[in-house]
């Protein structure tokens, strides 16, 4: 174990109630990800935030745009667990190399679309969620929802508690 005062836990040293969702991640992923051995210690945050995530995943924001959003608040936050995960979802995603290295230098997007959903969620974090309508009609006007932009709320959750 490392990372005091959060640890790098294991199928062996992880709570017995974390057990059984690290060893389903390890049966579905081939490993448990550094960030789910570190929520480990607390196995109601480790549920929580698999739920929450599952809940994202499902939401009508593309793939590329959720990603866009964990990776802005990954890096804002200096989350270097999330960074090199998300950073390689992705790749796998297909993203271009300079999207990426925008996203992890925290410049904006050469996507214009994308680059919307940036802004947006760096709006929300900095209005703690009550973003302006200027914000709002901005990222509406690239062809997102006021739905897109509720899930871009329940994509916030995904990097704070990840100690990374």
């Amino acid at each position: 174990m490392t990372g005091f005062p959060f640890p790098d836990h294991t199928l062996e040293s992880a709570p017995p109630a974390s057990r059984r969702i690290m060893a389903a991640m390890a049966r579905q992923r081939g490993h448990v990800p550094a960030g789910v051995a570190r929520l480990a210690s607390s196995p109601q945050l480790l549920d929580g935030f698999l739920k929450a995530s599952g809940l994202f995943e499902s939401s009508s924001l593309d793939p590329a745009a959720r990603e866009v959003v964990i990776l802005t608040i990954a890096t804002r936050n200096g989350c270097h667990v999330c960074v090199a995960m998300h950073t390689a979802r992705l790749e796998a995603l297909g993203a271009g190399a300079d999207l990426i290295a925008a996203l992890r230098d925290q410049r904006p997007l050469p996507d214009e679309r994308l680059a919307a959903v940036q802004e947006f969620t760096l709006d929300v974090i900095a209005a703690a969620g009550a973003v302006s309508q200027e914000s709002l009609r901005a990222f509406v006007g690239h062809g997102y929802t006021a739905q897109n932009a509720l899930e871009v709320v329940l994509g916030q959750p995904d990097d704070q508690g990840t100690a990374g």
